[in-house]
């Protein structure tokens, strides 16, 4: 961590230099005044590609890093780096756990992509081990940091939609693997990868089902939810297809049992015309009222509160950036924002630097607790869908070569 003068600056390595980890480095490097944050400054000081240096040099000069950042060809020898502060850990789920693990082993801090592993017992060894090292540690799910998810919350905590008892949440996208994904090989439906809809898009449903009945009750009576759940394979082996019951245990005071439903597909979409008109992707319900967010639930920009009262309140929640004018953009998949529009990544660049400056080790919206109980609902679907993954993506030895 540099001084940087009275602002302290967090000197990030990226860890892979594929798509999100392009997107997730141009909003790092953002000025974080753009939206509003004045207690860190973010730089790059280093990047690594497991294939070659070239390729990380490339990364680092498409993504504007500045000219002193360094480039591995090895992961090996990228964590060896002294001048990182933390590792964004940008691989496929399939690689997490032992891409974090190399980390800790190093002595560096982590934020590790969603979802943090592929299974439960490999969350643990990680958590274990950065207690171990008295490292930082956070599960990069970038949603939870949104101003609209404080939002969300903190309709449900002050009360006013009433006692919350019913979420549902969707994210499904209709992108017709057979065309998409011809040779089975993509991450979304290869097992190889710990592909499939649940680990990809699922955890974002459930993300919203935690963050609203589970996060936002008081820490001490906070209680892993039941679960039931139906899963439909896709012919690699992989699931195209989830829908997750989950009952949320809660005292009398509190309105008891709460109910949700986390959905996913590859097969249909959330938002056929791309325009909001299906409605929400997301309710929130209470005996006052409920709260609605729009699709994409990863980065939602629209909610609408409906009251008993007769209140409508509808809000949009553009994503902060450098502006108009300014010539930057960003984007993901093929896709991009407006001009001068960030992403929305550099939220969780903020939560988890803001941890290193007061010396926390995880984060404040998702904790490690919580990621953990999460990563156990995930194996529990797929107990009862029966989808395993190969032996060596769900082994916790390491190293694996994989």
């Amino acid at each position: 961590m540099s001084p940087g003068g009275t602002v302290p600056t967090i000197r990030w390595g990226i860890l892979a230099t594929g798509l999100i980890a392009q997107t997730f480095t141009k909003d790092l490097l953002v000025d974080p005044k753009t939206r509003g944050v004045d207690t860190v400054v973010h730089t790059v000081v280093a990047a690594s590609s497991s294939s070659s240096k070239a390729r990380a040099e490339q990364f680092l000069k498409d993504v504007g890093a500045p000219s002193s950042a360094k480039a591995y060809g090895s992961y090996e020898e990228f964590v060896k780096d002294p001048d990182i502060d933390i590792v964004y850990i940008a691989t496929p789920h399939s690689h997490h756990y032992q891409n974090a693990i190399l980390c800790l082993e190093a002595g560096k801090n982590v934020l590790c992509e969603k979802a943090f592993t592929v299974n439960a017992a490999q969350t643990k060894l990680l958590v274990q081990k950065a207690k171990e090292k008295n490292l930082f540690l956070m599960e990069a799910v970038w949603t939870r940091y949104f101003p609209i998810s404080i939002y969300v919350r903190d309709l449900i905590t002050s009360g006013r939609l009433g006692k919350v008892s019913r979420v549902t949440a969707d994210l499904a996208q209709s992108i017709n693997p057979e065309e998409a994904f011809p040779d089975g090989k993509h991450r979304m439906v290869n097992p190889d990868l710990a592909g499939g809809a649940l680990l990809d898009l699922g955890i974002y449903a459930l993300t919203w089902c935690f963050q609203t009945l589970y996060l936002t009750q008081p820490e001490s009576e906070r209680k892993p939810p039941t679960v039931l759940a139906a899963l439909k394979h896709y012919h690699t082996g992989a699931d195209e297809q989830t829908t997750i019951l989950l009952t949320f245990p809660r005292s009398k005071e509190r309105g008891g049992d709460a109910h949700a439903i986390a959905s996913t597909s590859i097969r249909v979409a959330a938002d056929p015309d791309g325009k909001g008109t299906a409605g929400p992707s997301v309710r929130v319900q209470g005996d006052k009222g409920e709260v609605q967010v729009f699709h994409p639930i990863y980065r939602p920009t629209r909610t609408r509160l409906v009251l008993g009262d007769g209140t409508v309140e509808d809000k949009e929640w553009p994503q902060p950036g450098p502006g108009k004018g300014s010539g930057w953009v960003n984007g993901f998949g093929g896709s991009t924002n407006q001009e001068g529009e960030g992403h929305g990544m550099f939220w969780e660049a903020d939560e988890a630097a803001m941890a290193l400056v007061e010396g926390r080790k995880e984060g404040k919206f998702e904790g490690l607790e919580e990621s953990i109980v999460i990563m156990e609902v995930m194996d529990e679907v797929r107990r009862q869908g029966g989808m395993k993954y190969p032996e060596n993506i769900e082994s916790t030895e390491y190293p694996i070569a994989l």
